[in-house]
Parts: C-alpha cells; structure tokens; sequence
C-alpha cells in the first residue's frame, strides 16, 4: 500500500512538472524584444522600419514659429503665427486669469495675490521692457520657465498660450491707450474725471485694503495671524509659535 502512494506521488508530480515546463501565457511566449536580432527578415533586424512617408498622427510639428515661437535665426518672433481675434483674445483671458494672475496679477502690474503675501515680484508687463519685447518672447516663457518661474508647457497647450500671449499685448496696449482711440460707446462708459471708483468697477487696485498690507511691496504682508513670522500679520505675542 505504501509502495502505491509514492508510486501515485511521483507520477503526480512528474505531470504537474511538464505543464509548467509547457506553459505558454504573457511572460513565456514566442515573440521578440526590442533590438533583438532576427533570422527572420533578410536585414537581420526583428524591428520593421516604418512605411515611407509615415508620420505620427499629431507629432509633425513643421511649423517652427507656431510651436517654438522662434524664426529661422533662432531668435523670439514678433508676429503672432495664428489669427487673433476676439475669441483667441477672451481665451487667453480666462487662461491669463486661471495660470498667469496670481503672480502676474488681473491687470499684468506683478502684484498678484500670492506676491501680496510675500512671494517674490514678477516685473510689471507695462514696463518699457516688456512693452519693447517681441510676442515670441511670452510664449517661450510659458514653454521653457524664466527666473523663479517654472514652465507651463504642461498645463497650456500651445494655441492657448498664443492665446494668453495676445491677451498680454491687449493688457499692454490697455495701460497706455487714448481714450480717443475707444469708439463712442465705449468712451461713455469711461467714468468722468473725480468719479469714485466703485467695488463694481471693472478695476484692481495695487494694494488691497488690508491692514495686513503695511508699506507694500517694501514690506512683504503676511495673512494675519500666522506663527512663526514677524512683521505685518504676524502671529500674536500672546499665542506661542509652532517649532
């Protein structure tokens, strides 16, 4: 009797050995990896080129000023590569206030709301620099980062910061406009000069009206009540600091 179990045992497992050996799923089948070589095809290459004139479905990116914002020397172009009008430029507003704004602030004067509670002060779009740089110039910002701040290429697609970039230019343009360059309809609704600016009016102020704000941007403002610093909004003496 025991003689017949081992007997029964070792034929069990001889069989369960020759279905594994004969497994052929997922990490076991014929097939080749990549750089391998190949019997196969007469170049000796498992991998097959690519019919001629093949091109990946969006990745012919031929047009160098639309998607680098570059010119044949290298440098930023001043031409926008798309056609602007009113709905690239309300695109690119809500994109401007979505990414842009708080550093840049609504109105592009480099006093966003996170400057205000002490980030470091992008420069203003209104200044001469600025003003003078070509358009190429903001897009290649967004796509590569400049200074502290880091690249948008990820979060924008290219149309649409083409599309923040005209809204820069508009924003510029805003800043230094004739009123006599404004049609009749617009002109009348320019408040008369010493009309108080109301909180309904399409307006930003530098500084907010916060106590917490004292001697800004020479004083960087902290909201109040926040340990650990000192200065504008720091924490009560009477409250002890977090370590």
């Amino acid at each position: 009797m025991r003689k017949k179990i081992l007997q029964i045992a070792v034929t069990a497992g001889i069989g369960l050995l020759s279905v594994a050996c004969s497994r052929l799923d997922m990490q076991d089948q014929p097939k080749y990896k990549p750089q391998r070589p190949s019997d196969f095809f007469a170049d000796g290459r498992s991998e097959r080129p690519p019919v001629p004139g093949t091109v990946a479905r969006g990745a012919l990116d031929v047009d160098e000023a639309y998607y680098t914002a570059k010119g044949a020397d290298g440098k930023d172009i001043d031409y926008f590569p798309i056609a602007v009008d009113r709905d690239l430029l309300l695109r690119g507003q809500q994109r401007f206030d979505i990414y842009c704004s708080p550093c840049h602030g609504r109105i592009g004067n480099g006093m966003g709301m996170i400057v205000r509670r002490g980030f470091k002060q992008p420069p203003s779009y209104h200044t001469d620099r600025l003003r003078n740089a070509p358009v190429g110039h903001f897009f290649d910002v967004m796509t590569n980062g400049y200074g502290a701040m880091l690249n948008y290429a990820a979060q924008v697609s290219v149309r649409d910061r083409w599309a923040i970039a005209a809204y820069i230019r508009a924003l510029q343009y805003a800043e230094n406009a004739n009123v006599n360059d404004l049609p009749a309809e617009a002109r009348n609704q320019i408040p008369p000069p010493g009309r108080e600016i109301t909180p309904d009016s399409v307006y930003e102020p530098l500084a907010p009206p916060d106590p917490d704000f004292n001697n800004f941007p020479n004083v960087p403002a902290t909201p109040a009540g926040v340990p650990g610093v000192h200065g504008a909004g720091a924490a009560p003496s009477n409250q002890p600091e977090r370590q």
